[in-house]
């Protein structure tokens, strides 16, 4: 985090949905990635920073975040507050099809702290393409969660498997990985 608070990163919260909390998405990692977000959340709005927010609007018809059911709402715990902007997306990437991109652009956003759902889906594909238009991203492990997943060969990968790897693929190469204590740490050094 630099030392400058101008230079301080948005924070970008992916598909933080209610329809996640359907139990047909199977066993899910870090149940405390609400809390996270929340804190996040707080301590974003309190030193004036951009916060953005994507809504996945799922175009598949049994998917619980498709627009019109209850779980295409965002969770309680980061809710948009007035002023917010709300990027809706129908693919994993909230550059697709939206004007993410222009608007960091034209607000002269360079760095993004990235957190939300899931960390193997939206997050990376989210945070790999941030990477590839130049922006330096910053993805918060707690406050990121995932699924078990069954690979190609039947075999079963844990949630916290799949969470661990998708965040070592990010880091370092995409991304740098932090906890939501050392960022909001390097956020209050940064304030002052």
């Amino acid at each position: 985090m630099p030392a400058n608070p101008a230079e301080s990163p948005a924070l970008l919260l992916i598909d933080v949905q209610q329809g996640f909390d359907e139990p047909g998405w199977g066993i899910r990692n870090n149940p405390e990635a609400e809390r996270r977000i929340a804190d996040l959340l707080a301590a974003w709005r309190a030193e004036g920073l951009p916060v953005l927010h994507v809504q996945h609007m799922s175009t598949g018809p049994t998917s619980p975040l498709r627009p019109g059911l209850p779980g295409n709402a965002f969770k309680p715990e980061a809710l948009p507050a007035a002023g917010e902007p709300v990027f809706r997306k129908t693919v994993n990437s909230a550059f697709i099809g939206t004007d993410l991109e222009a608007h960091l652009r034209k607000a002269g956003i360079r760095r993004l702290a990235v957190a939300g759902l899931t960390t193997d889906h939206c997050v990376s594909t989210t945070v790999r393409m941030a990477a590839n238009l130049g922006f330096e991203v910053v993805v918060v492990d707690d406050a990121t969660a995932t699924f078990d997943r069954t690979g190609p060969d039947g075999t079963r990968h844990s949630a916290e498997e799949m969470h661990r790897t998708a965040l070592a693929s990010l880091h370092g190469e995409f991304a740098e990985v932090r906890s939501t204590d050392d960022l909001l740490s390097a956020l209050r050094a940064a304030a002052g």
